[in-house]
C-alpha cells in the first residue's frame, strides 16, 4: 500500500509499469537496457479516490489522463530502471496530494467608500495635469 494522504492509500496492484529504452544519459547502456518507465493508473476506477478528487486529478494531469480515464506518467530522468520507477510512483503521490486539497473559494469583496474616494481624487488630479498641458488659443506667447 502506497500512503498519499492520511485518507488515501493506493494499493500497489493498481499501478502498472511498461519500461523502455530511454534516450538521454546512460551511455552505452541506454541502447542495451530499458531503464524509461511509463506508469500508468486507472484514475476512474481507483476506489481509493472520492469522486471530487478523481475529478481534481483529472483536471490537474491534462494531457496525460486519456479518454477511457488512464493516468500516464513518463519517467526517465535517471540512468536505472528503479530509481525511474521511484520518481513516477512519487510524481503520481503528488499528483493525488495536490487533487486532493480543496481550493480555496474566492469570496467576492467590494472596495471601501475610502478606495474609492482616493481613486477618483487620483483621476481628478491625472485630467488637471493633462489639461494644463493642451494647447491654449488665448494664451500665445512665441
Amino acid at each position: 500500500m502506497i500512503t498519499v494522504t492520511p485518507n488515501i492509500e493506493i494499493n500497489e496492484s493498481e499501478l502498472k509499469f511498461d519500461f523502455t529504452c530511454a534516450s538521454g544519459p546512460g551511455g552505452q547502456n541506454v541502447n542495451k537496457v530499458a531503464t524509461a518507465v511509463q506508469l500508468r493508473f486507472d484514475v476512474e476506477n481507483c476506489p481509493a479516490l472520492s469522486p471530487e478528487v478523481r475529478e481534481r486529478l483529472k483536471h490537474l494531469a491534462g494531457k496525460r489522463v486519456t479518454t477511457s480515464g488512464i493516468l500516464i506518467i513518463q519517467a526517465s530522468r535517471y540512468r536505472t530502471q528503479e530509481r525511474n520507477r521511484q520518481d513516477a510512483i512519487d510524481r503520481l503521490i503528488i499528483l493525488i496530494q495536490r487533487a486532493a486539497q480543496r481550493p480555496k473559494i474566492r469570496r467576492p469583496t467590494r472596495p471601501s467608500l475610502l478606495a474609492k474616494k482616493r481613486r477618483l481624487e487620483a483621476k481628478r488630479r491625472r485630467r488637471e495635469i493633462k489639461k494644463m498641458r493642451r494647447f491654449q488659443s488665448g494664451n500665445e506667447d512665441l
